[in-house]
């Protein structure tokens, strides 16, 4: 069954986010995921989205999923993450 990463994200230091999200992609080989979305609050169109940014990342499974979060190569950015952004990482099947 497809599984989806998004990040909902609250960038704090632009530069460190464009490092980190210049090197995620190269993590996510591997396990055969796609960069489905990234991109910025546009406008909110009902309730209330604090973030200034979304990711949305399609993996074959939810088992790869898993592999990639605790994989060496995603550990190492995830100190620069943590100064670039405040990140909050969901997991959802699609069927």
């Amino acid at each position: 069954m497809t599984a989806y990463v998004i990040g909902n994200i609250t960038v704090k230091d632009p530069g460190k986010w464009v490092d980190y999200r210049s090197r995620v992609p190269e993590t996510l080989v591997p396990w055969s995921a796609e960069l489905v979305l990234r991109g910025t609050k546009a406008k909110v169109l009902s309730g209330q989205y604090p973030h200034t940014d979304t990711v949305v990342i399609r993996f074959p499974d939810m088992e790869s999923v898993i592999e990639w979060h605790n994989s060496t190569a995603y550990r190492a950015l995830v100190p620069l993450r943590k100064e670039a952004a405040d990140v909050d990482l969901i997991t959802y099947e699609a069927d």
